[in-house]
């Protein structure tokens, strides 16, 4: 593959002279970079507050969320039900052995990344990692190199669109230079590790931006650089967090994670690390690659998942505060299993919410109980004010009754 970017196409970030030396424009991304950390305090605030019981049950849901997540940004779809039983024999929750050894895998290089953080970032590790994703050395139906560097001669491209009308997004450097280029960017991250006794050299958010698009642009191995490239944000991420104080549970770093985010944003992530890697620009005195732009979009996107990460703490606090009330109110079983389940449908506000509200019709489908006895037990709850009633008639519905909540209207209310 020629090295040489043609007339009509942009140079890639890796054929630029000054690459891989990336450098970003810190005073104007100073307000981006401060509200980060501002909402980052918040979290990690909410966090302190709430006791580590409840933490380690957000660290159980985020992890989950997450591992699905950096699946699903690469179009896999994980069993949500292995991914739980997963995460919970890694948290000593269960002792259950999988038989998904895709979603263990996965599980385990997330679980490396974050709570080993502190340990160093080797070739050896990334391949251990790329080797985790694909037991069996399989990839949907193809056998892949595992383990190690791709060695392939034909160039790593990322494409789109149907076979024969690809449209090629990004090639890579060639295979015969990914071993050099490693070498500079694992000792770049190990150079630039936040440390709680001295003065960070960057930003550790910006950091783990810098780090994403590096390795993305690398795209060191056959498959898996995207699972494996957010890994490693989530390690930056937790070493910025512990070169902050030393003493963070190991559960509060796994409650905020990039992938949800990345995920939610899947269309914008993917042109914002586009744009970076096909239109590279120098700085104005031409000693690095500029890297604004994208470091911008991480950081909002950084900030945006804390602020959301907010919301589902609080959501925990209430789900605790509503139980707790809910105890002492001297309820049947059928009412338990109900607010149970509105309750882990949640708020609206997270895209969740229990979808029309709660019906006569739908308890008694729940608990097996007649409609009599479901009407009964709903006035009952609404009388202790575990349930608010909304509409009149027979579009009268129940809505969990926590302040702020609110849940989806469907589209047709069937009486």
């Amino acid at each position: 593959m020629s090295t040489q970017a043609s007339p009509t196409q942009p140079c890639a970030i890796w054929q630029q002279a000054a690459w891989p030396t990336l450098a970003f424009d810190a005073a104007s991304l100073a307000p981006d970079l401060d509200l980060a950390r501002l909402a980052q305090g918040k979290l990690l605030g909410l966090l302190d507050a709430i006791g580590l019981g409840q933490v380690q049950e957000l660290r159980q849901e985020s992890w989950v969320q997450e591992a699905l997540a950096t699946a699903a940004i690469e179009g896999q779809q994980l069993n949500l039900e292995s991914v739980r039983s997963s995460v919970a024999r890694r948290l000593g929750l269960a002792d259950t052995p999988s038989h998904d050894r895709d979603v263990e895998g996965l599980v385990l290089v997330m679980q490396d990344a974050g709570d080993n953080c502190q340990a160093s970032l080797d070739l050896d590790r990334l391949c251990r990692w790329q080797s985790a994703l694909f037991p069996g050395g399989i990839s949907g139906i193809t056998r892949i190199v595992v383990g190690r560097l791709r060695d392939h001669a034909d160039p790593m491209q990322i494409v789109s669109g149907l076979m024969g009308r690809e449209v090629v997004h990004y090639t890579a450097p060639p295979s015969s230079q990914v071993a050099s280029e490693m070498t500079k960017f694992l000792d770049w991250f190990e150079t630039t590790r936040p440390r709680a006794d001295a003065t960070p050299s960057l930003h550790g958010i910006a950091r783990a931006a810098v780090a994403h698009l590096w390795l993305e642009s690398i795209h060191p191995f056959e498959d898996g650089n995207g699972r494996i490239g957010r890994a490693v944000v989530d390690m930056a991420l937790a070493q910025d967090m512990l070169a902050q104080d030393v003493n963070a549970p190991v559960a509060q770093m796994r409650v905020f994670g990039m992938a949800r985010q990345m995920l939610k944003a899947r269309a914008t992530y993917f042109n914002a690390l586009n744009l970076a890697q096909r239109r590279a620009s120098l700085v104005a005195n031409g000693s690095a690659i500029d890297v604004t732009s994208w470091v911008q979009w991480f950081v909002q996107a950084f900030t945006q998942g804390c602020v959301t990460s907010q919301a589902v703490v609080r959501q925990a606090v209430d789900k605790s505060a509503f139980r707790i009330r809910a105890g002492t109110c001297g309820l049947n079983a059928r009412q338990h299993k109900v607010l149970g389940r509105l309750l882990e449908a949640g708020n609206t506000e997270l895209g969740g919410g229990f979808l029309g509200g709660m019906s006569t019709e739908k308890y008694a489908k729940i608990t097996g109980a007649s409609k009599a006895t479901a009407s009964r037990d709903l006035s009952d709850l609404a009388a202790k004010g575990l349930l608010r009633v909304e509409g009149v008639g027979k579009a009268t519905r129940y809505a969990v009754n926590v302040p702020g909540w609110s849940q989806p209207v469907a589209s047709k209310v069937h009486p």
